[in-house]
């Protein structure tokens, strides 16, 4: 019998994670009845854990490098595990919102050092493939995160989204404990030591060039749903099946950006921005409500390779520039996507609120531009190894 692999433990705690994150949103209608209170209420339940992932992130990652890395990822999933079980039943709005303060607390931690034990899973010269391999979980949990959640409560109650969450972190816990090998504690960092790789000019363009990426994404993706159902005129249950398409195609094009970066990072880094602001286009122009059910999806396949691989793509090229420390390095790029992420969500709606749901795409594509051109000025500036090929994938 074939012995299971621990990278899909590892990938199922991502899975859970990113379900936690941004699952809720798929069920702030439900909440905001629940607890009486207003969208703008509701929002603080992903605003403030995406803020609370930006401002300790990194810190908290340099805190968790000091113990044993098996047994931090095993606190963190039980950690996930059991708020999510205490929120289904939280009895005020109050509750759940400090409950939400608590798993984002370990969201740095657990990634940083799942990404970091995925990759001692694989020889140093597949450093790529094992992050794609890891950002399946992640992938599949920002894009299928809300429409499962949806789902799941529509079915089986409000309470019963939240217990899944809790299932699936559990069920990680146990094969992590199961089947990842306890290596050895290594001789820890000093702070110093790993604070100094913020010195690094060649980082703080890679960092800014994540921010942007995540912001042009989530300018747009942010307002999927609402995008979908207003500029196309589908319902709400064919939006959920186009997003499960989007889905699909973001699973494919994060793997696959994983075998184009184990052959040239920087012809990778350069497409994916180009990639994205080309599928806004075609949003644009042909997302509208005499497009074909074959055409539309399609269109979302390839918005979500485009928009997914901006995961694997930021990922390696952030982490590429501070190897010499990697936990760290990860805490780093969490806190800049987050940010990238409330940056892009709050400058699509602001686009939105002036220009209509078609200013979310001009906001898109304005960030993907200012990521282009700062790509290019660190390839310009910089002619460093991280450029290079990281291996070749096989």
């Amino acid at each position: 019998m074939m012995r299971p692999q621990p990278i899909v433990f590892l990938a199922l705690g991502l899975f859970g994670l990113y379900c936690i994150e941004f699952g809720v949103v798929g069920i702030l209608p439900m909440i905001m009845q629940r607890f009486q209170v207003t969208a703008a209420q509701a929002g603080w339940l992903v605003s403030l854990f995406a803020l609370v992932i930006a401002v300790g992130g990194p810190f908290l990652v340099l805190l968790a490098t000091r113990w044993r890395r098996k047994r931090v990822l095993l606190v963190s999933l039980c950690v996930f595990a059991l708020t999510s079980l205490i929120s289904a039943y939280a009895p005020r709005f109050e509750w759940l919102l400090a409950l939400r303060m608590v798993p984002a607390l370990f969201h740095p931690v657990y990634f940083s050092l799942a990404m970091v034990a995925a990759a001692t899973l694989y020889p140093p010269q597949q450093a790529a493939r094992a992050s794609a391999h890891a950002f399946v979980g992640t992938s599949l949990g920002m894009v299928l995160g809300i429409p499962l959640t949806t789902w799941i409560a529509a079915q089986y109650g409000y309470e019963a989204s939240f217990l899944a969450c809790a299932l699936v972190n559990a069920l990680a816990a146990l094969g992590v404990w199961r089947y990842l090998p306890d290596a050895p504690q290594e001789k820890p960092m000093a702070y110093g030591h790993q604070l100094a790789i913020l010195r690094k000019g060649a980082l703080w363009l890679n960092i800014i060039a994540a921010v942007l990426v995540f912001a042009a994404m989530f300018s747009v993706y942010a307002y999927a749903a609402a995008y979908l159902e207003q500029v196309t005129g589908l319902s709400a249950r064919q939006t959920g099946l186009i997003l499960v398409v989007f889905g699909v195609g973001g699973v494919a094009g994060n793997l696959l950006a994983g075998r184009l970066l184990g052959m040239h990072v920087l012809r990778t880094v350069l497409l994916q921005p180009i990639l994205l602001g080309l599928a806004y286009g075609l949003l644009y122009r042909y997302a509208g409500a005499d497009m074909g059910w074959a055409g539309l999806a399609v269109l979302a396949l390839f918005w979500g390779a485009a928009h997914t691989s901006g995961l694997i793509v930021t990922q390696v090229w952030l982490s590429g520039e501070a190897q010499e420390a990697p936990a760290f390095a990860i805490g780093v790029y969490i806190a800049a996507i987050n940010l990238g992420v409330t940056v892009g969500a709050l400058a699509g709606g602001m686009a939105i609120a002036r220009y209509g749901m078609q200013g979310a795409i001009a906001s898109g594509v304005l960030f993907a531009v200012l990521a282009l051109v700062v790509i290019v000025f660190k390839a310009w500036r910089y002619r460093v190894p991280s450029l290079q090929m990281l291996g070749t994938a096989e």
